[in-house]
């Protein structure tokens, strides 16, 4: 498994919120991540139309929110129903699940590295979270994935320890 770390300037995205718990992922949030890409259309001003975003933060003992959105430029207006999320410049450790592997063990590896690293989750301030390894967790997956049995890039802001 490889990591990068890299900084990504602070960007606008667009699209559909979801919340819930783990045990209510399937079918809702994959429901709502495909209603998104059912949609994309309406998002005239992507910046990369070829990669949907999935930008989890613990905040919900069980659970998550999920904002599955594009990445948008400034001209970009905001469908109905849909919601503006901006996303500041973070620098993240980069990772990539492949297909065929244990998203589990992705993130296990992930979570070990993290462990033995110079670095620690970034966590907001005054934000309540309930995974204490890593709060926050963006994905990027390709539009042309395989939905049963994804490839995506993982990224997870950090800081130093």
């Amino acid at each position: 498994m490889s990591y990068e770390i890299i900084t990504l300037p602070a960007y606008r995205t667009v699209g559909l919120k979801w919340e819930g718990t783990f045990s209510e992922i399937v079918p809702n949030l994959k429901n709502v991540i495909q209603q998104v890409e059912d949609r994309a259309d309406e998002l005239e001003n992507k910046v990369n139309p070829n990669i949907q975003l999935g930008l989890s933060y613990h905040v919900i003992e069980n659970g998550f929110a999920h904002y599955a959105v594009y990445e948008v430029s400034e001209e970009q207006e905001i469908p109905d129903g849909m919601i503006e999320i901006w996303v500041p410049e973070w620098t993240y450790v980069k990772s990539t699940h492949n297909k065929g592997e244990d998203v589990q063990k992705t993130y296990t590896d992930l979570h070990q590295w993290l462990f033995d690293s110079d670095y620690t989750a970034f966590r907001e301030a005054g934000v309540d979270y309930y995974n204490p390894y890593m709060p926050i967790k963006h994905e990027h997956y390709p539009v042309d994935r395989d939905p049963n049995d994804p490839h995506f890039d993982i990224y997870i802001p950090i800081v130093k320890k």
